[in-house]
């Protein structure tokens, strides 16, 4: 009897030994795919990670760091709490692969036989969203100084588009990422009074919006889709893609106005951000519009470790939501999405209790949410003011909404869908589509 558990007590270690994939695992055959899908986007030259993740020569000297990454779920990101909403865009590895990465590292990083790597991946060189069918960018480079605050710059780029055009993609691209804190990309339309003074080449700067509490802080929010966003860049964000039979639309004549948030980074120098476009060949069935929530009258303490801000507001049309964007500046440390149904009924839509201000991500939905009239979108935000938050450029004074990175916002980007042969306007009017509560 004794021999008998013996036996299969050996059986059974021998075959959980054949089943550890450590001394299996190769680069070529086992790693390089899990790269090509989840990692390349970003680490190949040119793009905003730090090391080109292409081959195996390229990759073995980060084996470890690989591992730790991965393990701590630092990479790649992806900071949405699976326990509310499910995303289109979801990039967070498998436990699968993240025990594959783990078992080629402590296996000895091989790289295998080169005939088992798969194909390597083609890039259209400079861009994510494959060849534009068209790019546009400033008409001049624009200089920084070494030190010093600057103001947003707004600089005027027309599209030269003499028909009205479908946008399926669109992507931002400054050429000096070090020194580019945002962009927001607006459409300027023919016969707009916006920036009327604006001339292709000549920067208009705007004085900081920093706002002083001229009221309580209700949580009542602000929302803005006039005029309109085209797209957005931040650090670590991605090219705005949009489903089939969505996107933007371009009207013929139409300028492009970027909104341009510089910081000088100790060195003179110099930047020319650009866009691509990929048109839809055909009219689509959506026209994504976006907009966003945002709470001006807040004011964190000096030392509040975890200081709550919210903005809510009302929409007084139906609303079909198709994206989530939430933003904040260095103190942010957690932001959520909330639905409050007419019926009483309330949904998270979006958590994200680690918010990163180093990689500002867009959830896309799964599934368009439709809020019905009457339903209230609540954002709430949380900021860590104090000295144990590493970014934190002072944790002994009180902070309020601004535009400088030193400051704070709350604004709750989200994108939203109408027929496409409807315009936005005659449903939301002119200005606001809400009222708020």
């Amino acid at each position: 009897m004794l021999l008998r558990i013996c036996v299969v007590a050996l059986a059974m270690l021998l075959v959980g030994a054949a089943a550890l994939p450590s001394s299996q695992v190769t680069f070529n055959k086992d790693v390089l795919p899990i790269l090509q899908s989840n990692c390349q986007t970003c680490h190949r030259p040119g793009e905003a990670a730090p090391m080109p993740l292409l081959t195996y020569d390229q990759a073995r000297p980060w084996a470890k760091a690989i591992r730790e990454e991965v393990v701590s779920r630092r990479m790649p990101p992806w900071f949405a709490d699976p326990n509310h909403g499910k995303f289109s865009n979801e990039r967070s590895l498998s436990q699968s692969d993240i025990k594959t990465l783990v078992a080629w590292v402590d296996g000895g990083a091989r790289e295998g036989n080169p005939k088992d790597a798969p194909k390597p991946l083609q890039f259209a060189e400079g861009w994510s969203i494959g060849k534009p069918d068209a790019v546009v960018e400033m008409a001049e480079d624009f200089q920084l100084p070494a030190s010093g605050t600057i103001d947003y710059q707004f600089i005027l780029i027309p599209t030269g588009f003499t028909e009205d055009k479908w946008i399926e993609r669109v992507e931002i691209r400054p050429t000096n990422r070090a020194v580019v804190h945002h962009i927001v990309a607006f459409v300027r339309e023919p016969g707009s009074k916006l920036l009327a003074a604006a001339r292709p080449g000549r920067p208009l700067a705007a004085p900081n919006s920093s706002r002083q509490r001229r009221a309580p802080d209700d949580g009542v929010g602000e929302i803005t889709w006039e005029p309109e966003i085209l797209a957005v860049y931040v650090p670590g964000t991605s090219a705005q893609i949009y489903k089939p039979g969505q996107a933007k639309l371009i009207k013929a004549g139409s300028d492009i106005v970027l909104q341009m948030h510089y910081t000088t980074n100790g060195e003179a120098t110099r930047d020319r951000t650009g866009l691509g476009f990929v048109f839809a060949k055909e009219q689509p069935v959506e026209r994504v519009v976006s907009a966003f929530v945002a709470n001006t009258k807040f004011v964190i303490p000096a030392g509040a470790p975890s200081h709550r801000v919210e903005a809510r507001v009302t929409f007084d049309q139906n609303v079909t939501l198709t994206s989530l964007f939430p933003h904040m500046h260095v103190r942010g440390k957690g932001f959520e999405y909330r639905a409050v149904y007419p019926d009483g009924r309330s949904e998270v839509l979006l958590s994200v209790p680690r918010y990163d201000f180093n990689w500002q991500l867009f959830y896309y939905l799964q599934k368009p949410i439709v809020l019905p009239k009457g339903t209230r979108l609540e954002c709430t935000a949380y900021f860590d003011n104090s000295a144990g938050n590493a970014a934190n450029p002072d944790p002994t004074t009180e902070v309020r909404w601004g535009d400088q990175s030193w400051e704070e916002m709350l604004a709750g980007f989200f994108d939203f869908s109408v027929d496409s042969r409807v315009d936005p306007k005659s449903l939301y009017g002119k200005r606001k589509p809400q009222t708020a509560n």
